[in-house]
């Protein structure tokens, strides 16, 4: 599976969670694998695990950079967009932060149209650039 769809997979595991925060992970794979005959992408299943294990974190740094809206009153699908995004550039070394902004703002794109696009790029790439003025 290409990198592209792993990361469509995890967004939407990630929007599960989201409604559905009483199960377990396991479940919520469980779940998707039997009603959509999904088959989990090693790469996708890496990136919920590295979020649910960094969540906390990386809320606080989203909401830092989300000045004019709370992270609970964001589209969930684009909230699990920020998420996955995020955390691949703060955790994943492998991966161009460049690519993980690119691919953020094409599938919120795709998931929740053009008019969130702009907010999901301004986000990133203000924490990009913060990011590279401290290193």
């Amino acid at each position: 599976m290409k990198r592209n769809e792993a990361r469509k997979q995890a967004i939407c595991l990630l929007f599960e969670k989201i409604f559905n925060p009483q199960y377990s992970w396991e479940a919520i794979i469980e779940n998707a694998s039997d009603g959509r005959d999904l088959v989990v992408d090693e790469y996708a299943l890496k990136l919920v695990k590295a979020v649910e294990e960094n969540q906390e974190e990386i809320d606080k740094v989203l909401q830092e950079y989300s000045k004019k809206r709370k992270l609970n009153r964001l589209p969930r699908i684009v909230l699990s967009i920020l998420r996955a995004a995020y955390c691949e550039m703060r955790y994943f070394d492998d991966i161009p932060v460049g690519v993980s902004i690119n691919e953020a703002v094409e599938l919120t794109k795709l998931f929740a149209g053009e008019e969130e696009a702009p907010f999901v790029n301004g986000i990133l790439g203000a924490i990009n650039r913060s990011n590279t003025q401290e290193g």
